[in-house]
């Protein structure tokens, strides 16, 4: 009961998010507009500083690292290669576009951001542990906020028929499949340590690192919600790295690896390594996963 109660409340405030973005004024649109781009990082901080905290009463920590390592690249990989083969069945269509350093340098950019706003949090928990200092904090509530404010974001981005294309719909479908075989790949090496629907679940967050972690840590354990926040940042970086090396030739599936950050922030790579004409592929696709990911989060880990 407690998940579908979280899932309830991420898209009740999403939902009110939406409705009430049009009400208001220009200069809070504006405003909201303007500190939404860093507001995940302040989220990745409270993130990082309340798993800090709670990982404190767990033995060995840094054993979660290998294991993130190896889901993030595997599910990336495997949805790059389930669109390509997807795609290759179905429409074997490309279009190429530039590559620009600078863009990939601001994207490297972002994600040090992120790093470091992990980094801030860790070091508040390990102070506040060094000082035996206990701090009654929640993330979940931030969590729920940001997605309040993605709400309102989310009732200006104009939609039309052409991103309800059956075609366009195959990149987050492979996203899924691709992560699921992976799944069972990861759990072929991983069978040891975690449970099957734990593995599963941890392909499931699309690189949405702000949501996973806090998800899991409400619905399993502080090791688990380590893992997946660390697992979705490594997704990104993989899925950064896709977009420029492979984006131009095989568009859709870069698309597909990139999971829910494609709807905003490997978009601007997208337009430029991948083309204009793949945009909606992009906005539909990280739409779409980014709704799912709570969801199917949910279902795996109380399959």
């Amino acid at each position: 009961m407690q998940s579908i109660s979280l899932i309830i409340q991420i898209f009740l405030v999403l939902a009110f998010g939406y409705f009430l973005g049009p009400k208001l004024s220009i200069n809070i649109r504006h405003f909201i507009f303007k500190i939404l781009p860093y507001f995940s990082y302040i989220l990745l901080t409270s993130v990082a500083l309340e798993l800090t905290l709670a990982l404190d009463q767990i033995d060995n920590p840094s054993t979660i690292l290998p294991p993130a390592l190896l889901i993030a690249l595997t599910t990336s990989l495997g949805s790059f290669f389930t669109c390509l083969f997807a795609y290759t069945i179905f429409d074997k269509e490309s279009v190429k576009g530039k590559i620009s350093l600078q863009l990939f340098m601001n994207a490297l950019k972002n994600i040090a951001k992120a790093f470091l706003a992990l980094t801030i949090g860790v070091i508040l928990g390990i102070l506040l542990t060094q000082l035996h200092t206990h701090i009654p904090f929640n993330s979940w509530y931030l969590l729920l906020l940001f997605i309040f404010l993605i709400g309102i974001e989310l009732a200006f981005t104009h939609f039309n028929r052409t991103w309800l294309s059956w075609k366009i719909l195959i990149v987050p479908l492979a996203a899924f499949i691709g992560s699921c075989l992976a799944g069972f790949l990861n759990y072929s090496l991983l069978g040891h340590e975690f449970t099957l629907n734990e593995i599963l679940a941890l392909g499931q967050g699309y690189g949405w690192y702000s949501m996973s972690g806090i998800l899991f840590t409400q619905l399993h354990s502080a090791e688990l919600g380590g893992i997946a926040l660390l697992t979705d940042l490594f997704r990104e970086i993989v899925a950064i790295l896709l977009m420029y090396t492979m984006g131009w030739r095989f568009p859709r599936p870069a698309i597909s690896s990139a999971g829910a950050t494609s709807m905003d922030v490997t978009l601007a790579m997208v337009k430029q390594s991948c083309g204009t004409h793949y945009v909606p592929h992009a906005m539909m696709s990280g739409l779409l996963l980014s709704l799912l990911a709570p969801l199917l989060i949910t279902v795996f880990l109380n399959f």
